[in-house]
């Protein structure tokens, strides 16, 4: 079995000792689990569901990345570990349970098992490949490209297309107004690659 994008199965004892030391909680969907500022008590390790990290700047926020099953918030781990607030804000995408672990906790692991340290450090590299993505695409790629990529990655993180949200939340997401996210979306509906109906947004080809 390749379980090389696994972290749960490359880690199975890591993740024994994860669940020993830290508390599972369920926490609906929607929900702030994290705003700029705010100093960081507990790393969450998500267990099902889907965690959105972002940035915002006055009325506009910009997605950074998602932190699926069996992942950590590497800002959030960063913030804790010393002792600085927060630079981003996370909410939860779905109605999601994550394993909150004790920065104190946290710190054990990484000091004094070789897997802890090997576990985060592959989470820093993931979310800096992804960061490296959105700043390439935010500097070089026309709207459409940035937009049709978004909807694309959206669908294959959540596991579901068509997608249920609104232009408001597309724009949200991409750091821009919701005036260009409707314009847009009607270039791509009109070349065929997107459908919609209501709020509901169904990908042609993934």
């Amino acid at each position: 079995m390749d379980t090389t994008n696994n972290p749960a199965l490359t880690f199975p004892r890591l993740f024994e000792k994860m669940r020993e030391v830290g508390m599972l909680q369920k926490i609906d969907k929607g929900t702030e689990i994290l705003r700029e500022g705010q100093f960081v008590k507990v790393i969450p390790i998500v267990q099902k569901g889907l965690i959105k990290v972002y940035t915002r700047h006055e009325d506009r926020e910009l997605l950074l990345y998602y932190i699926r099953p069996d992942e950590s918030c590497i800002m959030s781990f960063s913030a804790g570990i010393n002792n600085e607030p927060s630079q981003v804000f996370a909410v939860t995408e779905e109605d999601t349970e994550a394993l909150l672990l004790p920065i104190k906790e946290a710190q054990e692991l990484v000091n004094d098992n070789p897997n802890g340290n090997r576990f985060f450090f592959q989470q820093y590299k993931s979310r800096y490949a992804e960061l490296l993505d959105t700043i390439h695409h935010v500097l070089f790629s026309k709207m459409d490209t940035r937009l049709y990529k978004h909807l694309k990655d959206k669908a294959r993180v959540k596991g579901e297309n068509p997608l249920r949200m609104s232009h408001q939340q597309l724009a949200s997401e991409l750091g821009t107004v919701r005036e260009v996210i409707s314009r847009v979306m009607k270039k791509l509906e009109g070349e065929g690659l997107v459908r919609q109906v209501g709020n509901t947004i169904h990908v042609i080809e993934l």
